[in-house]
């Protein structure tokens, strides 16, 4: 049995390879007895494909060290295509760079695809794809099993206007792939500068690890054994040997907002909904912030009871489990956080908006590179209470410094206009814009474009003429 599809003009996913999977195309199992510590060469498990993103997502949970002698070299290259079909099945991302020190997982897939790459990964992307998929895959008791099956899934093609509709597909995708490649290299920038600025401008004192006193202990009120460790302290050095000083958290002219309980209990009346509904509140969760500074998807709750909204420029910071951030800069004025993510709001004339942008950045960085792990209290990735931001340094970066970070992360100058466009100028004007955009200006426009290729592809499902359009 198949989904029933109004457009019955199709190919199916196995039409667009090249050639006929090979087992040389599917990854290897290494076993989790040949994952270490440190080593050259590296494991892609299923971890890295979701569903957000059209990148890899490359992590220390989805991409682990193996031992050398294991490993299988795939020659992964840029622009190839790999899907899973196991676990997250059907989840696919498109490579953003070479990977010649990276193996997959045999739950992945790289697909050998030649012609109309874009439009097959734009259309294996969207939901349709999925709802077959999961109609044809058995339900499983814990992992779900497609091995071959997602080769059967329909593709529609345009019956009206094909050629200049693929390639608005086509260039749509395309444009979100660069988008999403240009956030991850703004945000490797933004932790390089902040690296940068540390490690040229130390004064002389060197580094040496001393065992808490009984003072230390009395003065920090904690016993746990990480906080006093060498990595923790290792790891501090820098900021606190930092020539131009530094300042505790509660000293960075920001106002603490603890985020909201949100129990039904004490709202009264909750709707929880995945699409926007007049009059909800926009919802934004620590778990829903990546790495970045960006928001993956967002929630919408319905309740009578009037809840406190976050506000233009403020620090959204998760407390309990991720340690992500975020500055909010949208228009939108109705969205809210929850008890799990606190707001830090700058003080008019204490912290401007490009201060706020670096010190978030900053956290981010400490994050990366372990110190919010050392801090945090607790299981389930921990918890770091406002009581301890006293005890959270910053770095006091020149101004010149701070602008240089903020911009990466936010440029205001830049406007997206592209109404005179076509599918043969887009990619270009496109590309000069993403050239000047900040971090948040490549996510809202990729957003944008999202919309647009969803929406072109409902229309191809339901055989509809696809505006073609940038506006």
């Amino acid at each position: 049995m198949d989904l029933i599809m109004p457009n019955n003009n199709f190919k199916l996913v196995g039409d667009f390879l090249s050639r006929p999977l090979k087992r040389s195309d599917l990854g290897v199992e290494v076993g989790s007895i040949n994952y270490i510590n440190q080593s050259p060469f590296y494991f892609l498990r299923t971890k890295a494909l979701q569903s957000y993103s059209f990148l890899p997502e490359i992590t220390s949970e989805s991409t682990l060290p193996v031992m050398p002698s294991v490993f299988v070299k795939q020659n992964l290259k840029e622009g190839d295509l790999l899907i899973s079909k196991d676990s997250n099945i059907g989840e696919i991302v498109i490579l953003d760079k070479d990977y010649p020190n990276i193996m997959t997982s045999s739950a992945i897939y790289k697909l050998p695809v030649n012609e109309h790459k874009y439009y097959l990964l734009a259309f294996i992307k969207h939901q349709i794809f999925r709802e077959q998929l999961d109609f044809m895959v058995p339900k499983g008791a814990t992992i779900r099993h497609a091995k071959t099956i997602f080769l059967d899934c329909k593709i529609p093609i345009p019956n009206k206007n094909r050629e200049e509709t693929i390639k608005f597909v086509e260039v749509l995708t395309q444009a979100i792939v660069n988008k999403e490649k240009l956030i991850q290299q703004r945000h490797n920038q933004i932790l390089d500068s902040i690296k940068l600025e540390l490690t040229n401008n130390q004064k002389k004192n060197q580094f040496r690890f001393e065992y808490p006193s009984l003072n230390e202990l009395e003065l920090n009120n904690r016993l746990d054994a990480t906080y006093y460790s060498e990595k923790h302290k290792s790891l501090m050095f820098p900021t606190l040997n930092y020539k131009n000083g530094s300042l505790p958290l509660t000293e960075q002219g920001l106002e603490l907002k603890p985020g909201p309980s949100l129990e039904i209990r004490l709202l009264g009346t909750r709707i929880d909904c995945d699409k926007y509904i007049n009059g909800f509140y926009r919802l934004v969760t620590p778990k829903q912030i990546l790495n970045n500074g960006t928001v993956k998807n967002y929630e919408y709750i319905g309740t009578p009871k009037e809840i406190p909204t976050i506000q233009y420029g403020d620090i959204l910071f998760g407390e309990s489990g991720t340690g992500r951030s975020m500055v909010y800069l949208d228009d939108n004025k109705n969205t809210i956080n929850n008890a799990h993510a606190h707001i830090l709001r700058p003080i008019k004339g204490k912290c401007s908006l490009n201060k706020a942008i670096t010190v978030r950045c900053i956290m981010q960085y400490y994050k990366e590179i372990g110190i919010i792990d050392c801090i945090t209290v607790g299981g389930s990735g921990g918890h770091l209470s406002p009581s301890y931001f006293d005890r959270v340094y910053i770095p006091s970066f020149p101004e010149e410094i701070q602008n240089k970070i903020a911009q990466l992360y936010h440029n205001p100058k830049v406007k997206y206009k592209f109404e005179k466009c076509n599918t043969s100028n887009f990619l270009d004007a496109d590309t000069k814009y993403n050239e000047q955009a900040g971090i948040y200006e490549l996510d809202k426009t990729a957003t944008f474009l999202k919309e647009k290729l969803n929406l072109a592809i409902d229309n191809i499902v339901n055989d509809k003429a696809v505006n073609i359009g940038f506006s």
